[in-house]
């Protein structure tokens, strides 16, 4: 990773926002440091960035607590499905949980944020192309869940993230996921990869997930 590689990708975020009629600072870059290690991690600390996905709690256990202590400032996102027996160390360790999709997370968060009093943002993972082997709500049951998250658990919902199929067109999974985010009165819409962050920023999203355009494939 070198300063310009970064570089590279704010300004595609830039002027992806600019061609949508938006101001490139309403788009919040995570850098997706999964599955690469801390001095894979340093050069793009170094670059300036703070804001950084994750998708396994053990593994950002494992990482962060001393990249943390290096580089204040850092914000850590939890990209990745969550069990809820990991509840608390997620609790404890990410400013904002991206995958909340079903109540047995909701109240195992609930009871964490209580306990722990910490407040990460939370979105709910919807499930837009309802694929049986990913997490997520289904788009029909997110009306629903939306409702049980805030009057059964508690819980203030920040936004909606979505990871649309490999295979298909990824703009219409992000118009369903803003015309649900719009319906439920959610500002923040995680949505957009490597490959497609500038449809998702012309649909609206608020903070795209961008990996290996940062850091490249690991090898």
């Amino acid at each position: 990773m070198t300063h310009a590689t970064l570089s590279a990708v704010q300004s595609r975020i830039a002027a992806a926002a600019r061609a949508a009629g938006r101001d490139p600072a309403k788009v919040q870059l995570i850098a997706v440091s999964k599955t690469f290690d801390a001095p894979d991690i340093r050069p793009v600390l170094d670059a300036g960035q703070r804001v950084f996905g994750e998708n396994r709690v053990q593994e950002a256990k494992g990482k962060w607590p001393a990249l943390r202590t290096a580089y204040p400032g850092v914000e850590l996102h939890l990209i990745g499905p969550l069990q809820s027996n990991k509840a608390a160390e997620a609790v404890a360790l990410f400013d904002a949980i991206h995958t909340v999709d079903r109540p047995k997370i909701a109240a195992a968060l609930a009871a964490e944020m209580k306990k722990q009093v910490r407040a990460p943002q939370l979105f709910v993972q919807v499930n837009t192309g309802r694929e049986p082997q990913k997490a997520g709500i289904a788009p029909e049951a997110a009306d629903d869940f939306l409702r049980a998250c805030r009057e059964v658990h508690g819980l203030a919902i920040a936004g909606l993230m979505c990871i649309p199929p490999a295979e298909d067109d990824p703009r219409p999974h992000f118009a369903l996921l803003r015309e649900i985010a719009a319906r439920n009165g959610l500002e923040r819409l995680s949505m957009g990869m490597s490959g497609d962050f500038a449809e998702a920023i012309a649909e609206g999203a608020t903070h795209v997930r961008v990996g290996s355009a940062i850091f490249g494939h690991r090898g």
